[in-house]
C-alpha cells in the first residue's frame, strides 16, 4: 500500500522570511510560480483574484494577512495600530464573502488584539501559523474518518478542488480520497472539470498527479450519466459554508451532483473543518451567494468562447439541502443524515 506521508507534496501557501508566498493557482497546471506578498492589501487582492481559493486556504491566507496588517500599521501608528488596522481587516473580509472560514480566521486573529503589548507582529504571526498547522492536523483526521466509511473497490467522484491547494495541506474531500488510496480501497477516482475556472481539470488533476494518484476527468454534465451507469459509489465534496441545519454551500454544480446522486442511489459525503460550520446561519436561505463577473463564463484566460452580445449568470456557489447529504465529516466527528440536532451535538464537542 502507498505510504500516506508521500501523498501530500503540495502547499498553497507558506511564510518565508518576512512575507507570505502563495502558489498562483491561476497559472496551474502550465506554470508553477509563487507570488510574494508583503501587505494586507496584496493579500486581499490575491484572495479576490483567485490566486488562492478554497475556504480553509482563504482563511489561513487571511490570517497571515492580519499579521501583515498589524506589522504595517504598528510601523505607522505605533500603539494606535488597533484603530489603524480596521480598514485592512474590512478589505480582507470583503475579498470572498461566502467562505465562512475567512471571517472565522479574522475573528480569531482580532480576539488577540486586546492582550498585545508593543509590536503585534510576533503574536499575530504565531497565531496565523497555528491556524495553518491546526488545519493540516484536522485534515489528516478527517481523511482517516472519511476513509473508514469507504469499502474496498470503491469508485468515488469529486468536484472542484478540495486538496492541499484548497487547505493548509492534505485536503478535505481530497484528503479522504488520499487516505482511502493509502488504504488501497479505491478502485477508481473521477473528477469533474468544474467550470468556469476548471479547478478539477487544472488543479485536482495536477495535484493528484504530483502524488501518483490516478484520476479520470469528466465534463460536469457527464456526472449524472456516469452515476446512471452504476460507476460511482460515493460523491465526496468539500464546503465553503455549512449552516446550522446542515445545508451546505459549495462550488456551483454541487447541488446538481447531489440531486443526481440521490436519484441513482449514490452516497454523498461532505468533508469540511468545523470552522466551516456557521451556527449563526440557520439555513441555506441566509447564505450569501457570491456572484462573479460574466466574463468568466463568456471567456477563459482572456479568450472569448461565447458569441458576441451574450450575457451570463455566474454564481460561484450553490446550496445543497441537508436532506440530500448522507454524512458530514469534520475533525470533531461525523454527522449522518445531518440536521439541526446533529449539527448542534457536533459543535458542542471539544
Amino acid at each position: 500500500m502507498p505510504d500516506i506521508n508521500t501523498l501530500d507534496s503540495v502547499r498553497a501557501m507558506h511564510w518565508h522570511g518576512d512575507g507570505l508566498e502563495l502558489l498562483d493557482q491561476r497559472k496551474l497546471p502550465g506554470e508553477v510560480s509563487y507570488l510574494r506578498l508583503s501587505s494586507a492589501d496584496e493579500v486581499a487582492c490575491a484572495i479576490h483574484d483567485m490566486v488562492v481559493r478554497g475556504a480553509p486556504a482563504i482563511g489561513i491566507t487571511a490570517a497571515y494577512g492580519v499579521a501583515l496588517a498589524g506589522r504595517e500599521t504598528y510601523a505607522k501608528a505605533g500603539e494606535h495600530w488597533r484603530e489603524a488596522v480596521k480598514p485592512a481587516l474590512e478589505q480582507l473580509a470583503r475579498a470572498r464573502p461566502t467562505a465562512v472560514n475567512l471571517c472565522w480566521a479574522l475573528s480569531r486573529m482580532c480576539a488577540l488584539f486586546a492582550d498585545i503589548h508593543g509590536d503585534p507582529t510576533p503574536v499575530l504571526l504565531a497565531e496565523a501559523a497555528a491556524i495553518h498547522h491546526e488545519d493540516l492536523t484536522a485534515n489528516r483526521r478527517m481523511g482517516e474518518m472519511g476513509a473508514s466509511l469507504i469499502g474496498p473497490g470503491a469508485r468515488v467522484l469529486t468536484h472542484c478542488n478540495t486538496g492541499s491547494l484548497a487547505t493548509g495541506g492534505f485536503g478535505t474531500a481530497l484528503g479522504v480520497i488520499r487516505a482511502a488510496f493509502a488504504k488501497d480501497v479505491l478502485l477508481q477516482v473521477y473528477a469533474t472539470e468544474t467550470r468556469p475556472w476548471l479547478q478539477g481539470a487544472r488543479l485536482t488533476a495536477w495535484e493528484l498527479a504530483q502524488d501518483g494518484i490516478p484520476l479520470s476527468l469528466l465534463a460536469d454534465g457527464a456526472a449524472a450519466y456516469l452515476m446512471k451507469r452504476k460507476a460511482v459509489d460515493w460523491v465526496i465534496v468539500g464546503a465553503d459554508r455549512i449552516a446550522a441545519n446542515g445545508d451546505v454551500a459549495n462550488k456551483i454544480g454541487t447541488y446538481a451532483l447531489a440531486l443526481a446522486a440521490r436519484a441513482h442511489g449514490v452516497r454523498l459525503m461532505v468533508v469540511a473543518p468545523s470552522s466551516t460550520v456557521d451556527m449563526d446561519t440557520p439555513s441555506a436561505e441566509a447564505i450569501h451567494i457570491e456572484q462573479r463577473p460574466a466574463s468568466e463564463i463568456l471567456g477563459f484566460n482572456g479568450i472569448p468562447v461565447a458569441a458576441a452580445g451574450a450575457d451570463a449568470w455566474n454564481p460561484v456557489f450553490d446550496v445543497t439541502p441537508s436532506q440530500l447529504i448522507d454524512v458530514i465529516v469534520t475533525e470533531r466527528g461525523l454527522v449522518h443524515q445531518p440536521g439541526a440536532e446533529g449539527m448542534a451535538r457536533l459543535m458542542s464537542r471539544a
